[in-house]
């Protein structure tokens, strides 16, 4: 570890200058020119920087594309890609980082943004360092995605051949350098809308409709069912959760308590290894809700009108322990006097497309801790492991 040239203090510098910059998800122009000066500064050629059009394919609001740095290689040996993302969630808007000893912290109004700053300054600290000491090295691209907190849409839409046939890929966005995640489940996003008919709770209940009851009989059937949360069958498992319950958008359900509810909108998602499997919990709510709605009537036999919709979001993948990018992955955590740990994830990454436009990736940690939240720091003794970890994926000769 000690031979792995990395300027700890200048890495730490990028890491600081980052977090200084705004750029919640969607909202990424200012963090990727401010990653741009920093290549700039530490030697890379306006010529190796590009952006894509991908913010005119994602369908929500985005400032700009996806940034790519391509690196000759000084060595022959086939292209390696290493990841990140530019946005942070939300709850970053407004941060002010802080060293406290061996981390940095928000000031707790807010979270810090660690997520993905950390990832920024590992890709700029990587190239800063084979710049520098002019180490052997393949060709390599480095990209910094753009909405990877609302949907991976930055990997997803982006054009496969942007990614100039790389062999593998390594993203970084996790907490520990140790932790390889090799693999992650895929995601089936659902929506239902209920549309019942208003009445006067008190003097008519029975002319009304309401959209509400429909609503929660449909989840008590999905409970029951074992569909609901965990879910664990003979022939497959995941996850579920209706996570939005509400009525028209920036309103609740309902308008008042002595009103039957004649709205609701649900929106859902099921999570599996399998994505065949994702689509089987959505047809179980499909059905619960289907149900609920005959269930549900006013006086004169009249149901409510359900619209349940379903798509995926993302596909799962996951890489054999002994597949070239997971195998290099492992050598380099050995390489740095550490005890790999191959990981499957129940969130979705940027891999997740990666994968799919085939390249297989490796998502590696660098200090991320209490991500999303207003306790998240970073660890900065990490952030430096996972910094040399880079350096040793990018250099190793395996």
């Amino acid at each position: 570890m000690n031979s792995i040239p990395l300027d700890v203090q200048a890495a730490e510098e990028h890491l600081m200058r980052f977090l200084a910059v705004e750029g919640v998800t969607g909202e990424e122009a200012a963090i990727g020119q401010a990653v741009v000066e920093e290549l700039k500064k530490i030697g890379v050629p306006a010529s190796a920087i590009r952006f894509d059009t991908v913010h005119e394919r994602i369908p929500l609001p985005t400032q700009t594309g996806n940034l790519y740095v391509d690196i000759p290689g000084n060595r022959p040996g086939p292209r390696l890609l290493f990841s990140t993302h530019l946005d942070t969630v939300p709850l970053c808007a407004g941060a002010k980082a802080k060293r406290e000893g061996d981390k940095i912290v928000s000031d707790g109004t807010t979270a810090l943004g660690g997520d993905n700053r950390t990832g920024c300054a590992v890709l700029v600290s990587l190239v800063e360092t084979l710049l520098k000491h002019n180490l052997p090295h393949p060709p390599i691209t480095l990209l910094f995605t753009v909405r990877e907190e609302s949907g991976l849409h930055g990997a997803r839409e982006l054009k496969p051949e942007d990614l100039k046939d790389a062999a593998m890929c390594f993203n970084v966005d996790g907490k520990l350098a140790s932790e390889l995640i090799i693999g992650a489940v895929g995601q089936e996003n659902w929506d239902v809308e209920i549309t019942g008919k208003a009445a006067h709770a008190g003097v008519a209940p029975e002319k009304g409709i309401s959209a509400t009851l429909v609503a929660s009989i449909a989840l008590t059937e999905a409970h029951r069912g074992g569909w609901f949360g965990k879910v664990t069958k003979p022939h497959g498992k995941g996850t579920s959760n209706p996570g939005i319950f509400g009525g028209k958008p920036g309103k609740p359900a309902g308008d008042a308590t002595n009103v039957v509810t004649d709205y609701v909108h649900i929106v859902g998602e099921a999570r599996s290894p399998e994505l065949t499997f994702a689509t089987e919990i959505c047809q179980a709510y499909r059905a619960a809700f289907a149900k609920a709605q005959a269930e549900v009537t006013d006086a004169g036999g009249a149901k409510a009108d359900v619209k349940f919709t379903s798509k995926p979001s993302y596909p799962p993948f996951n890489l054999p322990a002994d597949s070239p990018a997971a195998a290099r992955a492992i050598k380099a955590v050995e390489s740095l006097g550490l005890k790999p740990i191959t990981i499957f994830s129940n969130g979705g990454l940027d891999a997740n497309w990666l994968v799919k436009h085939g390249v297989p990736t490796v998502t590696i940690g660098a200090g991320q801790y209490e991500i999303h939240t207003i306790k998240e720091y970073i660890d900065l003794p990490e952030f430096a492991q996972g910094c040399r970890l880079a350096i040793l994926l990018a250099t190793l000769d395996f």
